[in-house]
């Protein structure tokens, strides 16, 4: 199956929002069997946006899974960005 990454930035000053709603968050990636990766990116040591790479069949599926995401539901994100990713190291 492809992979797709998903790099999502969060909006400025809404480092609370995160802090609410992550352990729906990580609930979430646990509970999703198409999560390959994930983390969050970091500026100035303070968590500002998610890294995730999903295991699934087409964009269709990946944006399903943003879509069901807490963080977007929470509002928490600036930007989000799905592009299909190939593995090549690791």
């Amino acid at each position: 199956m492809p992979l797709f990454a998903v790099t999502c930035r969060d909006k400025p000053g809404a480092l609370q929002i995160r802090l609410d709603t992550r352990e729906a968050h990580l609930e979430y990636l646990k509970n999703s069997d198409i999560v390959f990766m994930a983390g969050p990116l970091l500026e100035e040591g303070e968590m500002r946006g998610s890294l995730v790479v999903l295991d699934t069949e087409d964009m269709a599926s990946a944006q399903a899974w943003v879509d069901g995401d807490p963080y977007g539901h929470a509002g928490l994100f600036q930007s989000v960005e799905i592009r299909e990713w190939k593995k090549v190291i690791g």
